[in-house]
């Protein structure tokens, strides 16, 4: 479980599904009886002495009870896309079933000026178009086929970069899939892949107690 502060106040804590249970009852007993608003993508609790917690739905819109949602297993695809690096898996709850991971060399800005300078973008330009289509040419091999199977298609790694890679045509049949945040991941490794149910399937919550 890990916690970071909130911009305007409390904290964010991230919640493992398995440990969710016991956390909301910890929460009880901590600041006494809890009245729950629930919605299709967020669950919110405020309890007796006024502490507030609310609780991210990942993967909405939520149908039952949040601990029950959680828990229950899905066939999840994930693309993990940074310049230079990207990985596509298919998972089958927390198992990964299918993989590829990949990279491309893009180099960094040059500090010339000039001529050289722009010989440099445009050879930088013409390797991030390289990189980013490998990325799609991947996703199109391990996502799409399993796209009609899919509850959900989650994305990581930096934002330009994803977005880019999703313009492409081939993937269209996974916009409607995507869910959730973006997952802020280092550069897509097969351990970095491996890792991403610790995100996706975590429970995020708002958490504002009492002074």
């Amino acid at each position: 479980m890990a916690t970071s502060p909130a911009v305007g106040g409390g904290r964010w804590v991230t919640v493992p599904p398995e440990r969710l249970e016991r956390w909301l009852a910890g929460f009880a007993e901590r600041h006494g009886e809890v009245s729950e608003t629930t919605g299709p993508d967020v669950v919110r609790l405020t309890a007796a002495d006024g502490a507030v917690a609310v609780c991210e739905v990942p993967f909405p819109p939520l149908a039952e009870s949040l601990v029950e949602h959680v828990l229950r297993p899905r066939h999840v695809g994930v693309l993990l896309v940074r310049l230079g690096g990207y990985a596509a898996g298919i998972f089958e709850g927390r198992e990964l079933v299918s993989s590829k991971v990949g990279s491309r060399q893009v180099h960094g800005r040059s500090a010339a000026g000039g001529q050289s300078q722009q010989r440099f973008a445009r050879r930088r330009e013409g390797q991030a178009r390289v990189a980013l289509g490998a990325a799609a040419d991947n996703a199109v091999r391990i996502l799409l086929p399993e796209a009609r199977r899919l509850d959900a298609v989650v994305l990581g790694g930096d934002r330009s970069a994803v977005d880019e890679v999703l313009t492409d045509r081939r993937l269209q049949p996974l916009l409607d899939l995507v869910t959730g945040r973006l997952l802020d991941v280092p550069d897509p490794r097969l351990k970095v892949l491996q890792q991403a149910p610790d995100l996706f399937r975590a429970v995020r919550i708002h958490l504002v107690e009492p002074d």
